[in-house]
């Protein structure tokens, strides 16, 4: 059965099918992370055994595989998620969804390296370790971008939350719109003011590219857009809106608790030691140009 958090990740995938390397959690003037993770997985890659079979995990839409086989086209790459619905892999990579890090079907030292961004804290640390363990061959190298705590992405989306959270918790925007739909019925077709003021409110609060503004505008043009639409129509459009609307809240709510999983580098340790694998090493990711680490990138081996 598919979990809200499998929903939620699905219903991620879904919408960004197309949406490059962004992957739709970073706003665009952050997209210059891309360049700078692509450095890091290129060079993890070079050293990689010849015609290696290598295991991504958490691979979402595959983006990791890309770069890495732009730099060794040698590679065997196969990735894994949990999320039921994925987009279309890589050319010259496989995907498979549906998997969860901790019980993956493959047979024992089945790659020789292993592989996760933003995938790998997520799950019970300990466990999965232990699964990559069993998976990867002895001395085989693993790569993983995890988040940071006190990073700019956990700031970002916490705050998006907060912004989602006044949009449809507390001024109950789409509670309002479908009693502003049933009312539709009785002749009364005006928007509620308070409906019609939302947009601006949203964005006088939190910013006019904000999540506060974007979905308070979105509820408004569905009622005005729908106004000769059966209000059926209109209420799927605004369960809709709400439905993205608390993926995303649950997709945010997981991101931190895989930053708490990283945020004591010794606990971690212990969790990754107990599976079986080993910390080599640690480096802070920056973008170009700023002083702030967005992620760390951590290199274990299976001994």
């Amino acid at each position: 059965m598919t979990s809200p958090h499998d929903k939620a990740w699905s219903d991620f995938w879904a919408q960004n099918r197309n949406s490059g390397q962004s992957g739709g959690c970073l706003p665009e003037k952050w997209q210059g992370i891309d360049a700078v993770q692509k450095e890091f997985w290129r060079k993890f890659a070079a050293d990689i055994p010849r015609k290696a079979r290598v295991l991504d995990v958490a691979t979402g839409d595959g983006r990791v595989m890309a770069w890495m086989l732009a730099r060794r086209r040698d590679l065997k790459l196969t990735g894994v998620d949990m999320a039921p619905v994925l987009p279309e892999p890589p050319r010259g990579t496989k995907i498979r969804a549906d998997v969860l890090m901790e019980n993956m079907p493959f047979p024992n030292k089945r790659f020789a390296a292993a592989t996760s961004q933003f995938g790998f804290e997520y799950g019970s640390i300990a466990q999965t370790a232990a699964e990559i363990a069993r998976i990867v061959e002895p001395g085989g190298r693993i790569g993983l971008m995890t988040h940071r705590q006190d990073g700019p992405i956990l700031e970002h989306n916490l705050k998006r939350r907060k912004q989602i959270g006044w949009a449809i918790d507390e001024q109950e925007l789409i509670v309002l719109a479908k009693k502003s739909l049933a009312l539709r019925a009785a002749g009364l077709t005006s928007l509620p003011p308070k409906l019609t003021a939302a947009p601006a409110e949203g964005a006088r609060l939190f910013g006019p590219t904000s999540a506060a503004w974007e979905i308070a505008e979105a509820i408004r043009q569905t009622l005005v857009m729908g106004a000769r639409d059966h209000a059926a129509n209109v209420s799927q459009l605004l369960d809709t809106i709400a439905g993205h609307a608390r993926n995303e809240i649950g997709r945010i709510n997981s991101l931190e608790a895989a930053c708490a999983q990283t945020a004591d580098d010794t606990a971690f340790n212990v969790a990754v030691k107990k599976g079986g694998l080993s910390q080599q090493s640690i480096n802070p990711v920056l973008e170009h140009g700023t002083s702030r680490p967005f992620a760390d990138f951590r290199v274990l081996t299976h001994s």
